[in-house]
């Protein structure tokens, strides 16, 4: 009889405690912070907002964006990639992650490694564009200019190796340009810059500058990637103004720290390729030139590989060294 009161009271504790074990152990079951390695404002930072809200409907929890700007990205990075990975801290990117080892001697955390990649999420072409007072209107105006008057003419950018800053020195490799690098924490201060006149140029994430160029505070000169945007037709590609073999597109992709299960990067790929997916989301982002894809872990991984060796080549043309 003692050993089955014992017996039935252990069985009783498990019955209780089993539950409240399973409930701690749902994921999630507490708001997810989203950071964002760039200012406000920027590209990286309108697609992190517009697909919070709704990944965390999905979710059922509050995902908060949090801004660190600063190093190129590299504090936002650092940041996340040292968080426990536990699906709580995630992080937007872009190809600034895979140039960073390329751009950088020494990195506090290591680019693939220190990360499990959860879905690539947009790819979205930029725009050349220049304070309304620059006396060029077209991309032969701006070559011309800029080789009349070598090492005068600047352009701002999100920090080196940011898409901005990759987009322009393409350009100056491909035109034989001496432009000087002004580099800001993001992309929101890299066009304020130019529109406040304190730069000549930027090649502002499409969906960040378009507003300013209907309003008349920006004059774009071309689109970057090989073919136009359905969002602004009316703007030549810079290939078809003269250099043929130019084509840049960005791309912003989610990720968490490296060790974060498979369970965990499954139910945050399902919620940002549902989120992705929904006509909200398109209307608010690909009427600004964005295009929203989708894609697995795996295939996500693949991708970041194939970015590394890609803007190797490129980084290594233009002659861009580490530090």
């Amino acid at each position: 009889m003692h050993t089955f009161i014992l017996t039935l009271t252990a069985l009783v504790a498990l019955s209780i405690n089993t539950p409240c074990r399973a409930a701690t152990s749902i994921y999630p079951n507490k708001p997810i912070r989203l950071v964002v390695p760039v200012s406000p404002g920027g590209g990286s930072d309108l697609v992190a907002r517009t697909l919070a809200f709704k990944i965390g409907e999905i979710l059922g929890q509050s995902v908060i964006v949090d801004n660190r700007p600063g190093a190129s990205g590299n504090i936002g990075a650092d940041i996340v990639a040292k968080s426990l990975p536990d699906g709580y801290t995630i992080i937007i990117e872009t190809p600034v992650l895979v140039t960073a080892p390329i751009l950088y001697k020494r990195l506090p955390y290591d680019p693939i490694k220190s990360f499990a990649p959860i879905a690539l999420t947009a790819r979205v072409p930029h725009v050349l564009v220049a304070n309304t007072k620059l006396p060029a209107l077209s991309v032969s105006d701006l070559v011309g200019l800029a080789k009349s008057r070598p090492g005068t003419l600047n352009y701002s950018s999100a920090g080196k190796g940011s898409p901005l800053h990759l987009a322009a020195e393409l350009f100056k490799s491909r035109a034989h340009l001496d432009i000087v690098h002004v580099a800001y924490a993001g992309g929101g201060p890299a066009n304020a810059a130019v529109i406040g006149g304190q730069v000549d140029i930027t090649f502002g994430n499409i969906s960040a500058v378009i507003p300013h160029i209907r309003t008349g505070r920006l004059k774009a000169l071309g689109i970057t990637s090989i073919k136009r945007s359905p969002a602004a037709p009316d703007i030549p590609t810079i290939a078809e103004q003269g250099l043929p073999d130019y084509d840049f597109s960005s791309w912003f992709g989610v990720l968490a720290p490296a060790g974060t299960s498979r369970s965990i990067i499954a139910r945050l790929n399902s919620a940002i390729v549902t989120t992705v997916g929904l006509s909200e989301v398109k209307a608010r982002l690909e009427t600004d030139g964005t295009e929203l894809v989708t894609c697995s872990p795996e295939e996500f991984e693949q991708y970041l590989k194939s970015e590394k060796e890609k803007w190797f080549r490129v980084l290594n043309e233009a002659g861009i060294t580490p530090d």
